[in-house]
């Protein structure tokens, strides 16, 4: 067996290795150990992952703009249908899907950060306010307009798909293009060798909010992986690979004030790709 460190480049160095164990000091079991498991194959095989469609650039990257590029493009697409050679069917169903996309990004997922906002009031409150019994915010979903319905899955990849059928197209002119704001060429894939994650830690209550977002290029990433040293001994070891921006670190604090370090890489095609991040740290303290 050898000492196995989690930054030290190694390429036995991934989460699901089984001959992995990790300690004070970790380390990897090697051929002849007791508990060895060897690979299946010479090559450890890459997960096969749904592809991640890179966004052409007429799709805005604001919240804000993408909903009125969604309005937008829901009430001009049904008048450009001849003309590009959609069927009833297609019409119906991609304006049911760009519906209920705007719902959710405009009524609900607004209506969910207001509540998710008087959850942290409340909690605060819970700690330190004054007063009576408390009662707690409870969400009540923003009523769904007439005419628009929950749909599958997956219903903004559905409109990628479709606009990219119709600038394929010979049917779909200059001025239609323009109409539905559609113009716009693929994103220049980044260099992800040189890609490195910023990342912002902040004690809130009893946890730690890390901060982190794509920078831009969440096409090309899957996820960012973070590392947290506590001061124990250990050194790195992993904490989360999140795939969604921002995570909480809920580890319970420690008695006695003690700094928590945390740094980060982003991932794609299950690997680690560019740099690492400054490392950022907490004091934290039961």
């Amino acid at each position: 067996m050898r000492t196995a460190f989690w930054d030290s480049g190694d390429p036995e160095m991934y989460f699901d290795n089984p001959n992995l164990r990790w300690g004070s000091p970790s380390y990897l079991l090697e051929p002849g150990d007791p508990g060895y498991v060897p690979p299946a194959n010479p090559v450890r095989e890459t997960k096969t992952k749904g592809k991640k469609m890179k966004h052409n650039s007429y799709y805005p990257g604001k919240l804000a703009d993408q909903i009125v590029w969604l309005v937008n493009f829901n009430a001009k697409i049904g008048s450009h249908a001849t003309a590009l050679g959609l069927t009833t069917t297609q019409v119906t169903a991609i304006v049911a899907d760009g519906a209920w996309l705007i719902y959710v990004l405009q009524n609900w997922l607004t209506a969910v950060r207001a509540w998710a906002q008087s959850c942290t009031d409340a909690a605060g409150l819970t700690q330190t306010g004054t007063g009576g019994v408390q009662t707690l915010p409870v969400f009540t979903a923003p009523i769904v307009p007439n005419g628009t319905a929950p749909v599958a899955l997956g219903a903004l990849t559905r409109i990628f798909i479709l606009v990219q059928q119709i600038k394929a197209s010979t049917k779909c002119t200059d001025d239609i293009a323009t109409d539905l704001r559609i113009v716009g060429s693929e994103f220049i894939a980044p260099d992800l060798s040189a890609l490195q994650p910023k990342i912002t830690a902040k004690v809130n209550g009893n946890v730690v909010d890390l901060g982190w977002g794509w920078q831009g290029n969440a096409a090309f990433l899957d996820a960012c992986e973070i590392l947290v040293d506590r001061a124990d001994g250990k050194g790195y070891v992993p904490l989360v690979v999140d795939t969604t921006p921002n995570y909480n670190d809920t580890q319970p604090f420690p008695p006695t004030k003690t700094i928590w370090t945390y740094k980060a890489i982003y991932r794609a095609n299950d690997r680690q790709v560019g740099l690492w991040s400054t490392p950022v740290s907490v004091t934290v303290q039961a």
